[in-house]
Parts: structure tokens; C-alpha cells; sequence
């Protein structure tokens, strides 16, 4: 139970979003831009490394939906998005995703955490500035949402097809054209 009152049965960050409505458009504006926009890194990778930070935040609903959005991305996927999860220097994925979620982990336990080393051993597998910029931005971003949304108590589903139906939503419409959607 939300520890203040939500309106209506909306998951995750959409009931404080409508709870306060003028804060919800720069946070889906960010949100918008980092995992949707244009970028050289694809939206998949993106949305794995928002899913690795919010799972090693532990906020369910986070790492849920990205997830769900990522295995979108990547035909269904599910397998490769839990193996980021458990272990992503073992994954299935390039190592310059690797570098990157090596730098995400790091701005998860704190930004100062992050070295002169972690960056280069990022450009070393081909990251580029943008890259290494929108990768600290979007695991801060995340830091900031599963601490909005477990702050709050939100509610979370259970259902896994709840969050592959949302997904699509996300998907199809982006950030900013899905806050409506139910």
C-alpha cells in the first residue's frame, strides 16, 4: 500500500506522476530522450542498463518493465535480461555494454565511485563520449525513479504479463506518448 494516497490502481512511478502531474512531464521529457531518443547506443541497451541499475537497486517494478522493455527490443529476449541481472560480465552482450554497465554499477553505488580507468576501459571497446555521458545519465536517472517509486510504496504488479503488455505500450508510443496509456 502506497505509504501516501495515490490516485487510482496506477503502477510504479504513474501514480505520484499523477499524483503530481507538473513534475511528471520533465521526468518522462528525460526519460524520453535517454531511452527512446536518437543515440548511437540501441534503445535495447539502453533499457538493459536502466534494467541492471534498478536491479541492483532491488526496485521490482524498475527492473520489471525496463526489462520487459529491453526483451521487447530484442524479440523476446527474456534470458539475455536475466543474465545482465545476474551476471552481465558473463552475458550475452558486446563488450563495450559490458564497459558501460561496469561504469552504470559504479554511478549506482555513487557517482565518485566511477574512475579515470572505468572510462577508459570503455573507449578502449569503442564507447564513445555521448555514450559514456547518456550511460551515467541513465543510470542516475534510474538511481532517482527506484528511489521515487519504492520511496513511495507504489504498487507493483506481479503478473510478468502485465509488465510484457506495458512494454508494448512503451515501445510503440515512447516515454512521453505511453503517460496516458493505461
Amino acid at each position: 500500500m502506497p505509504h501516501i494516497d495515490l490516485p487510482g490502481e496506477l503502477p510504479g512511478p504513474r501514480g505520484p506522476m499523477t499524483f503530481r502531474p507538473e513534475t511528471a512531464k520533465p521526468l518522462n521529457d528525460l526519460a524520453e530522450i535517454l531511452l527512446h531518443g536518437p543515440s548511437t547506443l540501441t534503445r535495447a541497451e539502453r533499457e538493459l542498463i536502466g534494467t541492471f541499475v534498478s536491479s541492483r537497486n532491488d526496485c521490482q517494478y524498475c527492473q520489471t518493465i525496463h526489462g520487459a522493455v529491453a526483451a521487447h527490443y530484442l524479440g523476446g529476449n527474456e534470458e539475455l535480461v536475466c543474465s545482465v541481472k545476474a551476471d552481465f560480465s558473463t552475458a550475452p552482450i558486446s563488450e563495450k555494454l559490458k564497459a558501460l554497465l561496469a561504469i552504470a554499477g559504479k554511478v549506482q553505488q555513487g557517482g565518485k565511485n566511477v574512475t579515470s580507468e572505468d572510462i577508459e576501459a570503455a573507449r578502449v571497446q569503442g564507447a564513445t563520449d555521448p555514450e559514456i555521458h547518456d550511460t551515467v545519465l541513465i543510470a542516475a536517472n534510474f538511481c532517482m525513479m527506484n528511489r521515487y517509486v519504492d520511496g513511495l510504496a507504489t504498487w507493483t504488479p506481479e503478473d510478468p504479463d502485465f509488465y510484457r503488455q506495458r512494454a508494448a505500450i512503451l515501445v510503440e508510443h515512447g516515454y512521453i506518448g505511453s503517460a496516458n496509456r493505461r
